[in-house]
């Protein structure tokens, strides 16, 4: 399983984010889930992340994440992720089109830890 970053680095992403949009359930007092993007205010967003607990998924929650950021970011030309092939059919129900990408990834800084 892969190490989740520290929620240290958590707070540090979503602060140098361009948006993002954090799920909170008030009964429990925690953050249950976010999404956050990067842009560059003009044309482009990029939505690198969008978590929710695992004790909280299937409730739409992820759903509802997705379609604020997708608000927040119509006015840019694209707004772009990266996803499993399994997640192609939940992001394209939310009118998203599959694209090529290409990535690298150094999974042994997966945490953020240095």
């Amino acid at each position: 399983m892969a190490k989740r970053p520290h929620i240290l680095n958590l707070r540090k992403i979503l602060r140098n984010s361009a948006h993002c949009v954090v799920a909170y359930d008030t009964h429990a007092r925690k953050v249950i889930g976010f999404i956050n993007c990067i842009s560059d205010g003009i044309l482009t967003a990029y939505i690198p992340l969008l978590e929710v607990l695992p004790e909280y998924q299937h409730r739409g929650i992820a759903t509802k994440l997705m379609e604020r950021m997708l608000e927040i970011t119509t006015r840019y030309y694209m707004t772009d992720l990266n996803c499993d092939a399994a997640l192609v059919p939940f992001y394209e129900k939310l009118g998203m089109k599959k694209g090529t990408a290409m990535m690298r990834r150094n999974y042994s800084q997966q945490s953020g830890q240095t």
